[in-house]
């Protein structure tokens, strides 16, 4: 998260710390879907281990030394503090409190913030039903609850939600793909990539290129549609949606690569085409077309001369001046339902 973008709720979780309400504990604690920032320093973190996903987020925490963790593969009764930012997706949510307790030693406690805007309430009953009464304040238009020290955890509840965000499948056109509560469009298939995999001419070839592949959707529908395509690279900057993409794909005849990687800082590999459906939202609810316009221009920096770039996004999202900047030739293929289609051909 961008220093231009306040993170109310890492300030309102870390702000006992930072006023000694609380201290941080010499034994270590653990921080799932922790992110970086000046709350982080001021609270005296230190000698923590750390949960991730979103790469971004990845890097600025091992870049100041922390460790990250495996959010499906953790201690169990480790950690006498246990913190969490969580999603705003329910089961996703649910799923990673109940590990956030499962993972708590024993007198520890467990303690989340979320904005008020964003679920606070009902993530704050979530933790309530897995732990009892629970200590509560308000910062920064934020709640934040903990558990007590003498919280005596619902275990076949927590067993019970640590699964809430398993792997799943639904099914598209009498395709099954696998997903999973959290990632982008884990329910159905995005009805942006779908009109973008139906404008999609046969003549797609050589080393293709897949930015903001989320689950693999739009990579499965391209080596469909393009016999042509010779190798395949998905780029992805949340691992949950990567490593599902990795399985839907599994089962492919050409060699295709995953990389858990931000797109938006750039791609050092050469594309003769790339597809692109880019996020708009970072880690918040706020629009963010500045994230678009930066995959443009990774895009248009990563194609061949002559190589393609094949864009959905919402009709509405400011990209114009980015395409411009970037490519020599480009025409809207389609407009439909909220969504545009755009062809950019690199010189």
């Amino acid at each position: 998260m961008s220093a231009a973008h306040h993170d109310n709720a890492l300030d309102a979780l870390l702000h006992p710390f930072a006023d000694g309400a609380l201290r941080w504990p010499t034994e270590g604690a653990l921080f799932l879907r922790a992110r970086e920032g000046a709350a982080l320093h001021a609270a005296g973190a230190r000698g923590f281990a750390a949960t991730q996903p979103f790469k971004p987020e990845a890097d600025r925490l091992e870049r100041i030394g922390v460790e990250l963790r495996d959010e499906d593969a953790l201690p169990e009764h480790a950690f006498p503090l246990v913190l969490v930012l969580p999603p705003r997706q329910r089961e996703e949510a649910r799923a990673l409190l109940a590990k956030a307790c499962a993972a708590c030693a024993p007198g520890g406690i467990v303690m989340a913030a979320v904005a008020n805007d964003e679920g606070a309430k009902s993530r704050e009953a979530d933790l309530k039903q897995l732990a009892g009464a629970l200590a509560v304040h308000s910062k920064h238009h934020c709640r934040v609850f903990r558990t007590r020290p003498d919280a005596s955890f619902d275990a076949a509840l927590v067993g019970q939600w640590k699964r809430l965000d398993a792997t799943r499948t639904i099914e598209s056109d009498g395709i099954r793909f696998l997903t999973r509560p959290g990632v982008f469009a884990w329910d159905r298939v995005d009805a942006a990539s779908k009109l973008l995999a139906a404008h999609l001419p046969a003549d797609v070839h050589g080393r293709v290129a897949d930015f903001g592949a989320g689950w693999g959707y739009l990579s499965l529908q391209a080596l469909a549609r393009c016999p042509r395509i010779a190798s395949l690279d998905l780029y992805e900057a949340d691992a949950r949606a990567l490593a599902l993409a990795d399985e839907n794909l599994s089962d492919t005849h050409l060699p295709v690569h995953c990389h858990w990687q931000d797109v938006a800082a750039g791609v050092a590999e050469r594309f003769d085409a790339i597809v692109c459906n880019p996020p708009f939202h970072a880690l918040g609810r706020g629009e963010r077309p500045d994230i678009g316009r930066a995959f443009i221009a990774s895009a248009a920096a990563a194609l061949e001369p002559g190589g393609a770039l094949w864009l959905v996004a919402n009709r509405h999202l400011p990209y114009e001046a980015a395409l411009a900047d970037g490519f020599a030739s480009v025409r809207i293929v389609a407009q439909q339902g909220g969504f545009k289609i755009v062809h950019a051909v690199k010189s």
